[in-house]
């Protein structure tokens, strides 16, 4: 699209789009329009019949285009952007020797670059939500919030709320009753806030107390948002919880009434059947990683049998990479390689299920399936504008599959959050991309120099160099 088309996208006022076809809940659809003002969907229907009922406003053809939402990543850690590429080769827990000493190193600007960094990425990979599940800065949390806000991305915003540590003795302390204090404080910080949506989280059950995980469960219900709690990752940590509580760590937080529509329960790896049973009876919610399993060695979620539990999920990059297209992709091929080729499932859910996660229901799993997620009315206008007369996707059949299997970042045209255009052509409008990823190469060359961090797989140069001298 020219120049001329995207100063009519960027202008302030109402706006009638007039895309090829728009992806509805049904599918895509031809010959349909949208009008979006203040920020949301103002209406969905056949172009003719807006054209009429707008007769106002003048229509923005969008040729070879499709409408669609935007992608929500289910889990994410902004501030950990600066050491993405550290984790390659790293077996599983690297919180421990990587994510918390590096986090633990950030200041209030390098926090504030490292999570406006990668909502840029993840505007990049079409993403118009993620959902951060807190970090360990040190820092004020409202600095993540401010880059977020600053980048133009929706954000579920996860504070920590860990009063137990993660040692030895992590769940056999007491209360903290400041972090609790910290957590109301943080759900009424944000109420009315058009971006910024306030969640709880605690990083694995054995760092809160019984008491936390119970409160913090409440607090969230109450107040509508959620709480993030990775569950069930590694086979270390449900073999700590069984030796402390005699439970799984699924089955522990049943056991104290912590799950529940409210829970958002990250990567859920390593399930029994009994425990897809209760995440199915409780309405918990769980964020689907593929990435992040196949990246650090955990299991693979059973998300397709977790689909047909109707059980509730989402997509996940848990930072691994912003690209909302290869996201979806993967999580079809993860369930393919680990459950569909020794079934001889040939579907593994189809292309519509895998979009659907990577939108609609992961808006649901985040909390927000009532405010974005779907292009509806009434609901924020949070979408992107794909180009469809790419070589990948020129020649469709069955354009849901078509866009899992070959859809990427490069055929984003523009992502749109609360009805205003946030980037055009991989570039963020309103600011200056290319200034900030410099200054993040600069803060982060610092940042890991002064973390004490611990890698045990070296560079793939160093690992090179030492298998050939064998």
């Amino acid at each position: 699209m020219n120049q001329l088309i995207r100063d009519l996208l960027d202008g302030p006022g109402p706006l009638l789009l007039v895309p090829d076809a728009v992806l509805l809940p049904e599918g895509p659809a031809d010959g349909m329009a949208v009008v979006v003002a203040d920020g949301t969907f103002r209406a969905v229907g056949p172009a003719e019949e807006l054209g009429r009922t707008h007769a106002h406003l003048d229509p923005v053809r969008l040729p070879g285009h499709l409408l669609m939402p935007g992608f929500v990543d289910a889990h994410h850690h902004l501030t950990q952007s600066f050491g993405s590429a550290l984790a390659y080769g790293e077996p599983s827990e690297i919180f421990r020797r990587v994510w918390a000493p590096l986090e633990g190193a950030l200041d209030e600007e390098s926090a504030y670059t490292a999570a406006k960094l990668a909502a840029l990425e993840a505007l990049r990979g079409g993403f118009t939500t993620v959902a951060d599940a807190g970090n360990r800065t040190g820092v004020d949390i409202d600095v993540v919030a401010s880059a977020t806000r600053d980048a133009g991305i929706r954000c579920v915003l996860g504070l920590v709320c860990d009063d137990a540590g993660t040692g030895d003795d992590a769940g056999t302390g007491t209360e903290d009753p400041s972090a609790l204090d910290g957590a109301e404080k943080h759900l009424a910080r944000y109420e009315g806030d058009p971006l910024v949506h306030a969640s709880l989280a605690v990083s694995v059950p054995e760092a809160a107390t019984a008491a936390t995980l119970r409160r913090t469960a409440r607090l969230a219900a109450e107040a509508g948002a959620t709480v993030q709690i990775h569950v069930n990752e590694h086979l270390a940590g449900v073999e700590r919880s069984l030796v402390r509580h005699g439970l799984r760590p699924l089955e522990y937080l049943h056991h104290l009434g912590a799950l529940g529509p409210q829970l958002l329960a990250a990567h859920a790896t390593l399930l029994t059947p009994r425990e897809l049973t209760l995440l199915a009876d409780t309405g918990t919610a769980v964020s689907y990683n593929p990435v992040a399993s196949a990246w650090k060695g955990n299991a693979v979620a059973p998300a397709t049998a977790m689909a047909e539990r109707g059980i509730r999920f989402g997509l996940g990059t848990d930072g691994t990479r912003g690209d909302g297209f290869r996201l979806a992709e993967a999580a079809e091929f993860a369930q393919r390689i680990a459950y569909g080729l020794t079934t001889g499932d040939s579907s593994c859910g189809a292309g519509w299920t895998w979009l659907e996660h990577a939108t609609r229901d992961g808006a649901d799993a985040v909390g927000l399936g009532a405010r974005t997620g779907t292009v509806a009315e009434g609901l924020a206008a949070d979408f992107l504008l794909a180009d469809v007369t790419t070589p990948e996707l020129a020649l469709s059949w069955d354009l849901p599959w078509e866009l899992v299997r070959r859809g990427n970042r490069d055929q984003i045209t523009a992502v749109f959050v609360a009805g205003r255009m946030r980037l055009w052509c991989g570039r963020p409008t309103g600011w200056d991309g290319p200034a900030l990823v410099r200054r993040a190469a600069e803060l982060a060359r610092a940042a890991v120099e002064r973390a004490p961090i611990t890698r045990v797989h070296p560079t793939s140069t160093a690992a090179r160099e030492r298998s050939t001298a064998r």
